[in-house]
């Protein structure tokens, strides 16, 4: 081996100029991406779409059918428009006309129980004789004006508004709810003490009314009524008040007042209008002929 391939095998190898900067070198050496490169294989032909191109594809596809889809509905809605319209129209015109019947029928009937009040009236005053006011007066069968007493019966301001339990009670309120059994007793107090004729939230009272309670309601005649409840009592104001205050059934609404809450208030009143009754029964009771001569036959026995 001569010197001088001695001297070529010692000598290390050439460095690049441009190694120092080797992120440059790369850049230039890789300036295509690899979206450019399968755009290229791509025109030589032979490979597979891209997936990024063949979810757009799959993207434009969708949104062609949803706009197809969109199309046949409106063109459906168009076309049963018309259909729809009319069974809407139709149906508006049944409602209308079933609402017109129902009025009328009402009043027919509110006509009707009119006739049946004024003819079970005069029967009343025909048959009731020389006392024939008197009856139509009791029994509720007449308007009726005159002095009297004002009776206030309400809740307790603390007590459940609705949803607080049934009215129905035997004993006192421990809800400050006034419930049925009070206002009977109420009513009860106002005839015992002499009223000659009360009415409940203009609900007139009769021989046959009855104060129930229905759930959270009170009934006077099958008629709910709200509090408060007021009371209209036609007799001699003062001594109305006075004689009901100081009765079994006044104290017992005193006690409602002083350990439950409950408001009351009563006041002598110089003039008050009682309504008629919305609607009276009228009933008669004749003596059998058998019992008529079996009690004269007794009697002249007793006497022979």
């Amino acid at each position: 081996m001569s010197q001088q391939d001695s001297d070529r095998s010692s000598t290390p190898p050439r460095r690049r100029p441009d190694a120092s900067m080797s992120l440059l070198t790369n850049v230039m050496d890789h300036s295509l991406d690899d979206g450019y490169a399968e755009a290229a294989a791509l025109r030589k032909g032979g490979e597979a779409l891209p997936r990024a191109l063949r979810a757009k594809l799959w993207l434009a596809a969708g949104l062609v059918l949803a706009a197809a889809v969109v199309t046949v509905g409106a063109a459906e809605a168009r076309i049963s428009a018309p259909t729809l319209a009319k069974e809407r129209e139709e149906l508006i015109s049944r409602i209308g006309t079933g609402t017109s019947d129902a009025d009328d029928l009402e009043k027919s009937v509110d006509r009707l129980r009119d006739d049946v009040g004024d003819r079970q009236r005069q029967a009343l005053q025909k048959h009731g004789g020389e006392k024939g006011e008197l009856v139509a007066l009791l029994s509720g069968a007449t308007e009726v004006r005159g002095p009297g007493v004002k009776l206030v019966v309400d809740d307790a301001k603390e007590a459940p508004q609705g949803g607080g339990g049934p009215r129905e009670s035997s004993g006192f309120t421990d809800t400050g709810r006034v419930r049925d059994r009070d206002m009977q007793r109420v009513v009860n107090g106002l005839w015992a003490s002499g009223a000659e004729a009360i009415a409940v939230n203009g609900q007139r009272l009769t021989a046959l009314s009855a104060i129930r309670a229905a759930g959270d309601a009170i009934l006077v005649d099958n008629r709910p009524l709200v509090p408060p409840y007021t009371v209209l009592a036609i007799g001699d104001g003062q001594r109305l008040s006075t004689a009901f205050q100081d009765s079994a059934d006044g104290q017992y609404l005193h006690v409602l007042q002083e350990s439950y809450g409950v408001r009351t208030s009563i006041s002598a009143q110089e003039q008050l209008r009682l309504p008629a009754a919305p609607s009276l029964i009228v009933r008669t009771a004749e003596p059998k002929a058998g019992a008529a001569e079996k009690r004269g036959a007794d009697t002249g026995k007793g006497t022979s």
